[in-house]
């Protein structure tokens, strides 16, 4: 199998099965319910381990949680520690309703600051960083190949973190030292303070894969500065770390990219209550992984009319044995290509090779579209329309919405897994 990686800029091979492949891929900072863009990362490296597993691979896929940050402080002062909990919850509960599982390891950043205080120890006894009254930071002209991830001369970089005590104004913080207003902070032999957020990912990662591993994932938007500080502090210890970097293109909002700070948000709850995660699962799957990707009204329907047009398909349908499995794996061995095995899944339906489409769409956490007798998308909108109105506690519009879903041959049972209903034919 063959992945493009940004540290060489070519596509990269990867050793035979079964490997074995360590997999990191940067997680969200927690501070509020996560936008629909930042499930992109995780459905992709998702699916990724999903496929690689197919494939014979022996995969361990951590996805870590940032929850202390600068971020988190501006957002609850004197309160963050609560606030990242409750977010971090929030987090998984909505991941999870994407159908795809959780990964193996999903750490924390507060779980690991010892291991985060001894890196930083060998960074300074090394001669790669240095304290200045109670901050640590890396010496960049220690590093010569600074900016080999990103391929920006480092000579013409931004300051990170203006300090004046600092060496050099591309220097970035390794530990800071305690603020006013600040809840959480442990001690070290640098003073009492709390981790940056570069050196959080390179030591959850060393910790859970060692200090070499096959895959290090994560947006685009994120290359500079945050995964060109772990490379540099990562490989100035000596550890190999990443091989392969991969970073998703960005979830764009109607042509520009989904930003807490422009508006343009909408959470990976509404989407998935809106929605439904099959639906929201095609159109992840239409670009490739590399790619951006448009987020609207128009698109959403697109991929909700491709579902609907694999469940009909499914519908009374006896499976046959047709399909050229050999010719998903030439695609998806290819850098990956979802958008190409989307158009392969709807060659199949058109000839009713339903056989190797089950199998495909199972892959992609899919394979509810393929249960035989599933409830057609108008008796679904009438079953999500029946719990909106229970949650504004509008009960008599929910009974009548479930008077209308009976009366189509269906019964709606609720449970507590996503969506929060299934719909089973009546007898």
């Amino acid at each position: 199998m063959r992945l493009y990686s940004t540290l060489s800029r070519r596509l990269e091979q990867l050793p035979a099965p079964p490997g074995p492949i360590g997999m990191y891929v940067c997680g969200p900072t927690v501070y509020q319910r996560a936008h629909v863009g930042n499930a992109r990362p995780f459905v992709v490296f998702s699916w990724l381990a999903r496929w690689l597993r197919a494939r014979g691979y022996d995969v361990t896929f951590v996805h870590n949680i940032t929850d202390v940050n600068d971020s988190i402080y501006e957002a609850a002062p004197g309160a963050s520690a609560d606030l990242a909990a409750r977010a971090t919850a929030w987090y998984v509960e909505d991941v999870g309703s994407l159908g795809l599982g959780l990964p193996d390891h999903m750490p924390k950043a507060t779980e690991t600051i010892a291991e985060i205080v001894t890196m930083i120890e060998r960074l300074v006894s090394s001669g790669h960083a240095y304290v200045v009254e109670g901050d640590v930071y890396f010496r960049v002209s220690s590093y010569p190949d600074y900016g080999e991830l990103s391929n920006q001369r480092s000579d013409e970089m931004a300051e990170q973190e203006p300090n004046p005590l600092k060496e050099d104004p591309r220097d970035f913080a390794l530990w800071k030292r305690t603020k006013a207003g600040e809840d959480t902070a442990w001690d070290s032999p640098f003073g009492r303070g709390r981790p940056g957020w570069h050196i959080e990912c390179s030591a959850m990662a060393e910790t859970l894969l060692g200090s070499a591993f096959e895959i290090h994932g994560a947006g685009l938007d994120i290359v500079f500065p945050h995964n060109e500080n772990e490379l540099a502090q990562s490989r100035a210890v000596g550890s190999e770390y990443a091989r392969i970097w991969m970073h998703n293109g960005m979830l764009r909002f109607v042509g520009e990219k989904m930003s807490k700070s422009i508006g343009n948000v909408q959470t990976i709850r509404e989407v998935i209550d809106r929605w439904g995660h099959e639906t929201f699962l095609l159109f992840l799957l239409s670009a490739h992984w590399r790619k951006p990707i448009d987020f609207s009204d128009e698109t959403m329907e697109q991929a909700r009319a491709q579902a609907e047009s694999f469940r009909n398909v499914f519908r009374g349908a006896k499976v046959d044995g047709g399909g050229d499995w050999r010719r998903l794996e030439e695609i998806l061995d290819d850098d990956f290509n979802t958008a190409e095995a989307l158009a392969l899944f709807h060659s199949w339906r058109a000839h009713g090779e339903l056989d190797a489409l089950r199998r495909g769409l199972e892959v992609f956490g899919l394979g509810s579209l393929a249960e035989e007798g599933s409830a057609p998308l108008v008796i679904e909108e009438r079953a999500r329309a029946r719990q909106q109105a229970r949650a504004e506690r509008d009960f008599g519009e929910a009974d009548r919405l479930r008077e209308e879903i009976e009366a189509a041959g269906w019964e709606v049972r609720d449970v507590a897994e996503s969506p929060g209903f299934r719909l089973v034919r009546r007898r």
